[in-house]
């Protein structure tokens, strides 16, 4: 039986214009390996807002009860064109109780469970989701579960990643997010090397209350200098970087350039030849990414994100950290709240003002039946 809720749907014109809306929406049944969850909580990720509410101005937008009406630069909107007049749903992870699923074995066996889904429609009473990417929460809340994919298994990742090409050490830009915290922890239960960045005092006491052994501060003046010694004792020349615009990655390269050549015995006018990695996940700042001609030419910058990395990755190395991340739900993947929203709510201007602002610790969470 098709059941009927509210949903998030979001619409970008050719013209610029950003329409977010709550909608009255009928959800078929699910079939062969879906299943249909009705959702009772979902974050508000960095991930999500690429889609919910890009660079649009909200400052100056248009207002009604479940309704907010913006524009998007020109400058922005002009690399959409593929999204144009499309109605997408958004929200890509959540939890919630299956109410029904599809003929398939894995999907029945979900039946009447809490899971953790990733649906990419989460702002919704009801979604539907494959049950391959479902994990059974068993006596987790949803509110506990929500968050139990995007953030732990892209810090997973990270790790994973980095064994995998031989890197013994990672360099992580945003230290004190969420995820950074995640990472903090796992790291130090799998023998890796971490270089932690952050802005603020505050968040160099945080992760160090975490037990980070290297936190450097990009608001002291000597920045590069504390990065330097904290790429060198750790070697780590393997960087991950959600901010995307701006010097950061410029500058992860350039101290990774100068602890090479410090090591060098010999002049080379090309640069040394320590590989350099960086991989940016994120567009936290959307301008322009910088590089300069300062590292030579061992360097790669390149983008990552998580779907990819699971769908190449082996079926048992999935399973495995699918396996770490329930085990450990509430304490190294935990993660933490500033305001708990119902679906109009997250479209008021004071709710989207804030939760667009990233800001470390503030994550809202969404509750379509509060």
């Amino acid at each position: 039986m098709a059941e009927t809720g509210k949903q998030l749907f979001t619409t970008l014109e050719s013209d610029g214009t950003l329409t977010v809306a709550i909608e009255e929406t009928t959800f078929p049944e699910p079939t062969g390996n879906q299943v249909l969850v009705k959702i009772e909580a979902a974050p508000i990720n960095p991930s999500d807002l690429a889609i919910l509410t890009g660079a649009a101005d909200f400052e100056n937008a248009e207002y009604s009860p479940g309704k907010v009406v913006a524009k998007m630069p020109e400058s922005f909107n002009i690399g959409q064109k593929a999204r144009h007049g499309q109605r997408l749903p958004a929200g890509n992870e959540g939890a919630g109780a299956v109410i029904a699923t599809g003929e398939g074995d894995m999907a029945k066996a979900l039946m009447g469970q809490r899971v953790a889904c990733v649906p990419g429609s989460a702002y919704s009473q009801y979604a539907i989701a494959d049950a391959s990417m479902c994990l059974p929460l068993g006596d987790h809340s949803a509110e506990e579960g929500a968050s139990s994919f995007v953030n732990p298994m892209t810090a997973l990742s990270f790790a994973e990643n980095a064994r995998m090409d031989g890197q013994k050490a990672i360099l992580h830009t945003v230290g004190a997010s969420n995820l950074g915290q995640m990472l903090v922890k796992i790291c130090q239960e799998d023998g890796l090397g971490l270089v932690n960045i952050v802005r603020k005092q505050e968040q160099v006491d945080l992760i160090k209350g975490l037990g980070a052994a290297h936190v450097v501060n990009s608001s002291d003046d000597d920045f590069m200098e504390n990065l330097k010694t904290a790429i060198a004792e750790t070697d780590a020349f393997y960087g991950f970087d959600p901010i995307g615009g701006g010097s950061m990655v410029d500058n992860c390269f350039k101290a990774m350039e100068q602890v090479a050549q410090s090591k060098m015995t010999e002049f080379s006018r090309y640069g040394s030849n320590q590989p350099k990695r960086m991989f940016i996940y994120g567009r936290l700042d959307m301008g322009t990414t910088t590089l300069t001609p300062s590292y030579g030419f061992g360097w790669t910058l390149s983008g990552w994100l998580l779907t990819p990395f699971l769908q190449n990755a082996s079926k048992e190395a999935v399973t495995r950290m699918r396996k770490r991340v329930l085990e450990n739900l509430t304490t190294t993947f935990a993660s933490s709240y500033k305001a708990k929203v119902d679906l109009e709510g997250m479209l008021t201007k004071d709710a989207i003002l804030d939760y667009r602002r990233m800001k470390t610790g503030e994550k809202y969470l969404v509750t379509p039946w509060q």
